[in-house]
C-alpha cells in the first residue's frame, strides 16, 4: 500500500475555491459538445480545415457495404489549414464518406462547403486520407476550430493526461479526529504514466479533493476543470461505481467510506454529455 500523502494547505485550498466553471467557451446553438469534438480530435492524427471541391457518387455495387439509407461519395477538397497533422498534407485530400439520406433518396450537398475533417493516414498513401469515423467530417465555423484547436493543444502537451485504462486500487485512512480522513484513488492509464485522486476531509471544513498526474501529489494539485482534457478523461471514462478488486484487503468501513468518497468525485466531475455516439 503506497503512503499516505498529506498535501492539503491554504494555498491549495485557495486555488480549489478559485476554479473556473469551464475552460472553454462554447456557441450554445452547437450541438457538438466537448467530449464529441475530444472523441473525433483524440483518435485522429490528421485534421483538416478543407473545403469540398467535388463529391463524385460511388455505384452502389461497388460499395457493397455502405450502411443502408446512405450514398457513397468520393470527396476531393481543398487543404485551407491544417489544424493537426506531423509531416503535414497537400493541397487536395481525398476520402470516402457515406452521406445518409432524407426522405426523398436525396443525399446533402456539400460542394463548395467548408469542413473539419478528422482523418488518418492509409496505407495507400498519396492525398488519400482515412476518415477516424461514419461522421468526422463536421460543418466548419470558427467557433468550431477555434474548439478543436484548444482541444489539439491540451492532446499534445507535454503534461497531456493520458487516457484512463482501469482503477487499480482505492483505500481510505481515518484520521485521529473523528469524522476526518484520507481516501486515495489510483489509476493506470493507457501510456503508463500514473493518475491519482486524493479525497480529504478536517475537522471544521468540508471535504477537498484534487488530481495529480505523478507520482507525488503536491500543493498545486487541484481538481479538474470542466471541459477540460483532464476532466473529459474522468467524467466520460470512469466507471460508475469503484470496483471491488480494487479494494481488495480493506476494512468494511474504510470500503465504504471510499465508496462514498468515489461517489464524490463522480458527483463533482458531472456527467459527459454527447450529441454523437462515440
Amino acid at each position: 500500500m503506497r503512503p499516505i500523502t498529506m498535501f492539503f494547505s491554504t494555498l491549495f485550498l485557495s486555488q480549489i475555491g478559485a476554479i473556473p466553471a469551464f475552460s472553454q467557451t462554447q456557441d450554445v446553438r452547437d450541438p457538438l459538445q466537448y467530449a464529441d469534438l475530444a472523441d473525433l480530435s483524440a483518435d485522429a492524427p490528421i485534421i483538416v480545415h478543407a473545403t469540398v471541391k467535388k463529391a463524385i457518387k460511388v455505384a452502389p455495387e461497388r460499395a457493397p457495404n455502405a450502411p443502408p439509407g446512405t450514398q457513397r461519395f468520393y470527396i476531393i477538397a481543398s487543404t485551407n489549414a491544417l489544424i493537426r497533422g506531423q509531416g503535414g498534407v497537400g493541397e487536395t485530400i481525398r476520402y470516402v464518406i457515406d452521406l445518409p439520406l432524407d426522405d426523398r433518396g436525396r443525399a446533402p450537398k456539400i460542394k463548395k462547403k467548408p469542413f473539419i475533417i478528422f482523418a488518418r493516414r492509409p496505407a495507400s498513401g498519396g492525398d488519400n486520407v482515412q476518415l477516424v469515423d461514419k461522421d468526422a467530417q463536421i460543418a466548419w465555423t470558427p467557433s468550431r476550430e477555434q474548439r478543436v484547436r484548444s482541444l489539439v493543444r491540451e492532446l499534445v502537451a507535454y503534461d497531456a493526461p493520458p487516457a484512463i485504462s482501469r482503477i487499480a486500487s482505492a483505500f481510505h485512512v481515518p484520521g485521529t479526529i473523528l469524522g476526518e480522513g484520507e481516501t486515495q484513488i489510483f489509476m493506470e492509464t493507457e501510456t503508463g504514466s500514473p493518475i491519482s485522486i486524493t479525497v480529504l476531509k478536517r475537522d471544521g471544513q468540508r471535504k477537498f479533493w484534487a488530481v495529480s498526474l505523478g507520482e507525488i501529489v503536491d500543493e498545486s494539485a487541484r481538481a479538474p476543470v470542466r471541459n477540460s482534457l483532464l476532466w473529459y478523461r474522468m467524467a466520460c471514462f470512469l466507471p460508475q461505481q469503484l470496483p471491488s478488486a480494487a479494494l481488495s484487503g480493506d476494512i468494511s468501513s474504510n470500503s465504504r467510506q471510499a465508496r462514498s468518497d468515489y461517489r464524490l468525485v463522480l458527483g463533482d466531475l458531472g456527467n459527459c454529455p454527447r450529441s454523437r455516439r462515440p
